[in-house]
């Protein structure tokens, strides 16, 4: 009898353990947040265009559908049942007549939330409303979910994301839940089952490699984001993913650092969400973010992190594994002035040894694609070369003959 009632206790333990949505981040999630740009001053009629230009800038198109509103959507106090109500000078309409518009367009609808009492910019947090939280946001059709980590006084990080991830599998809507605890509590070690992505560092801003503070935080530029974390690849992949943060590609940066910029995005398979103004965006930048065969390395079945094969001349070169044998390869410029790059293939061994693959570049020829130019170059039987301008990168697919 002990034995038998053992077995039950055990079985119920099992069935009652809540885990994530399953399968809604199976490639890194792609779309766009409003923090970057216009951090709270959001509204019902920008939401709105920026939905719009998915459709009309060919966004949707390339890939891109998720439109997510961070910190500020919220009025300042919760209503006489404890409930979030949108702020109803900006969202006058409420959050389920802008899911809806954003639904009619086959996009999908983001919010944002903290962990904390309350968010980072002062609007109600959900500590203690967790479930209730989640409720709303299913009522509303909401499907992706950023939850910061602001006025989280002695809360244990991994609890804390656990009990929202309990409470959205509880009210029944799949969404994908994006972890933000700004990689302080090293979330690649025990998120995989908890969130479909979580972020490694503090916020991102548009520079290249700059730090700046703020008290008792930093932003960060995009090449300090890139070296900050090590020995984390291997947490990456399909339906869990290492978060880069935001991009700021249109954000003040040069064209060149742009590109670089999205490239390793996509070769570090963060997340693709861009946080720049579409209504003003330039051409260059539209097609920087639409740019197919870049976004394909991201978007690669296999969902295999690249990472830094070299720095030759100060040149980085980076590495990442492609389903079909193929592999993509980026070299930075990190000068101050313009290189020409001219790499030997002979003279290097190229392999990932955590995924137990590798180039076998003295026995076949592997074509050569320019992810940029959209051209094919010549094989690896002749030297890779090519001019790189300052912070300019040169993206390329290899693939057997």
């Amino acid at each position: 009898m002990k034995k038998l009632s053992l077995l039950c206790f055990l079985l119920l333990t099992t069935l009652g353990h809540s885990q994530k949505f399953e399968g809604l981040a199976e490639t890194p999630p792609m779309g766009w947040n409003s923090w970057n740009t216009f951090g709270t001053d959001i509204n019902e009629t920008l939401v709105k265009n920026i939905a719009d230009k998915f459709i009309d800038l060919g966004l949707k198109d390339a890939g891109y559908d998720y439109i997510v509103l961070d910190d500020g959507w919220m009025a300042k106090e919760r209503d006489a049942n404890g409930n979030l109500i949108a702020d109803p000078i900006k969202f006058p309409g409420g959050m389920k007549a802008l899911a809806d518009y954003i639904h009619a367009k086959g996009l999908k609808f983001g919010l944002y939330n903290c962990a904390g009492s309350k968010t980072c910019a002062g609007y109600p947090g959900s500590r203690g409303y967790e479930y209730q939280d989640a409720r709303s946001y299913a009522s509303w059709e909401v499907d992706y979910l950023k939850y910061d980590w602001c006025n989280t006084e002695k809360l244990n990080a991994e609890g804390a994301y656990i009990t929202m991830r309990d409470a959205l599998k509880k009210a029944g809507r799949p969404m994908v839940f994006s972890i933000c605890e700004w990689g302080d509590n090293e979330p690649w070690k025990w998120a995989k089952d908890v969130g479909h992505l979580w972020r490694v560092s503090g916020d991102i801003i548009n520079c290249w490699d700059c730090e700046v503070g703020h008290g008792s935080w930093s932003s960060f530029g995009v090449w300090n984001i890139i070296n900050m974390r090590k020995n984390i690849r291997s947490a990456a992949g399909p339906d869990h993913w290492n978060d880069l943060d935001m991009m700021e590609v249109g954000n003040g940066m040069t064209d060149a650092e742009d590109r670089s910029h999205f490239a390793m995005w996509s070769m570090l398979v963060s997340p693709l969400i861009m946080g720049n103004d579409l209504r003003t965006a330039s051409p260059e930048t539209i097609k920087t973010l639409t740019n197919q065969e870049v976004i394909s390395v991201n978007q690669d079945k296999l969902g295999i992190q690249g990472f830094r094969f070299s720095n030759e001349n100060n040149v980085e070169i980076w590495i990442k594994p492609l389903e079909n044998d193929a592999w993509a390869m980026t070299f930075v410029n990190m000068n101050d002035k313009l290189v020409n790059l001219d790499f030997d293939w002979m003279k290097h061994d190229i392999g990932d040894d955590v995924n137990g693959k590798r180039m076998d570049l003295h026995n076949s020829i592997y074509n050569i694609r320019d992810l940029s130019s959209h051209t094919n170059l010549e094989d690896t039987s002749r030297n890779l070369k090519a001019n790189l301008g300052i912070h300019e990168v040169l993206m390329v697919k290899l693939q057997k003959k």
